[in-house]
Formats: structure tokens, sequence, C-alpha cells
């Protein structure tokens, strides 16, 4: 079954310097009907303003994952790293006994990104930071993987967490129809363009679980940019 959740109905938060579309509870948005999926906790859809940014806080025991979209972010943290993060690429950041970081857009436009968090699987675990990049060319036969709780994943590229989940994304040239197996449970947003999974048009900035499917079919009608998360229940 896929459930369509339009950006126009996720939670809204404007703060100026931040504009936050949510698509789960979180901060000063409450809806007990959208607590998280499975152990998917948060998705952010973030426009952070040019020349702003999160300063330091503290997290402990959770996979916070940064895909940015536009613009870059710059993090640095109380572990000694520092790193700046583009549009199509990604960064993790596994907090586990507790760690003090920044997110700051030190570019002259607009930041937009997708803030993920993602419940571990290990609690207390070494805190930990890294970032990748990845291929920006439209993609005909499968998603790239991202990010992965398996370890042997990372002699593919992919940034490891600890959790049972893997992200995929990329980009489809409009007319592009390719499969996404699910092992678990899908979330799937709309990072740019339209497309349908298994019949259901999404637009950007839209999101969509995917319940009881072992696969997706995803068509693009236009050219699109998309994200599958596969989390446990």
């Amino acid at each position: 079954m896929i459930t369509l959740y339009p950006y126009k109905s996720l939670g809204h938060a404007d703060h100026g310097w931040l504009d936050a579309r949510h698509h789960f509870s979180f901060a000063d948005y409450r809806n007990p009907a959208r607590m998280h999926f499975g152990a998917l906790r948060v998705i952010n859809d973030d426009r952070v303003a040019a020349g702003t940014g999160f300063d330091t806080h503290p997290h402990r025991d959770m996979e916070i994952i940064t895909y940015v979209r536009a613009g870059a972010i710059t993090h640095k943290d109380s572990l000694g790293n520092e790193g700046r993060t583009g549009a199509g690429d990604v960064q993790v950041m596994s907090a586990g006994t507790g760690v003090l970081h920044s997110e700051h857009n030190r570019e002259k436009v607009d930041t937009r990104l997708y803030q993920l968090w993602i419940i571990p699987d290990k609690r207390g675990v070494k805190p930990r930071w890294e970032a990748a990049q990845f291929p920006k060319t439209p993609v005909k036969d499968a998603l790239p993987l991202l990010v992965s709780g398996c370890a042997e994943d990372k002699a593919k590229g992919a940034l490891f967490i600890h959790a049972d989940a893997a992200i995929y994304g990329g980009r489809l040239n409009a007319g592009t129809t390719l499969t996404q197996p699910v092992k678990y449970q899908a979330y799937i947003l709309a990072s740019e363009g339209s497309f349908t999974v298994n019949g259901t048009k999404l637009e950007k900035g839209d999101g969509a679980e995917a319940t009881g499917e072992k696969s997706l079919t995803l068509t693009a009608e236009t050219d699109a940019e998309l994200l599958v998360v596969d989390v446990p229940e």
C-alpha cells in the first residue's frame, strides 16, 4: 500500500533563517498520528538561509543523515571533524555516547536539505562523522545505495550507519522506469520533479509510505530526483 503525504500537509515552522517542513512530529510540531515510520524518527525538509545555520548543540544515540538538495552545508563537531557537503551528496553522524555539532550554510545562496534521524540498533557507540560525494548522472537501471547498515556495503561506496536500514537516491530522466526492491518498508521522498510509485504520483516536496510492498516501480514523469529510505518496522 502506498500512502501519500503531500508537501502542503506536512508540519511547518518558519523561523526566518530556517523554513522547515516536518514529515513527523518534531520540535513544536506535534501530531500523534505522525510520530515515526518504524525506525525512521525524523525527516525535516529544510531551507537554510545563506549565511545562517544551526549553532552548536548536542545529540546522542541517534543516526543523523543529511542529504543536500541545493547549495551546501558545512559541518563542525566536538570530535574535530569539519567538512562541506554539497548538492546531491550525503553526510552521516552517529551521535552514540554524545557529540556536539553545528551545521552552517556558508554559501551565498539558500541551502535545501533533508535531515533524517534513524533510531540505532546499538546504543552507546563511539560517535563518528563522515561524508561522501555521489554521482550526479541520471540512472536507468537502479538507484545508487547511499547509506547502509551493512558493513559490507562500505566497499560499494555507501556510508555506514548503526541501523538495519538503507537509503537509496538518485536522478531519473523523464520517461525512465526502474524497479526498487524493498526489504522492510519504504519511505519515498520527492526531491525534484514528479514521478509515480506503484501508480501513485509524487511531486516535488511530497513524501509517501510504502507498506506491504516487496518492490517499487518508479516512473519519472519529468526529470526527477528522489530518495527511498528502507527501514524495519
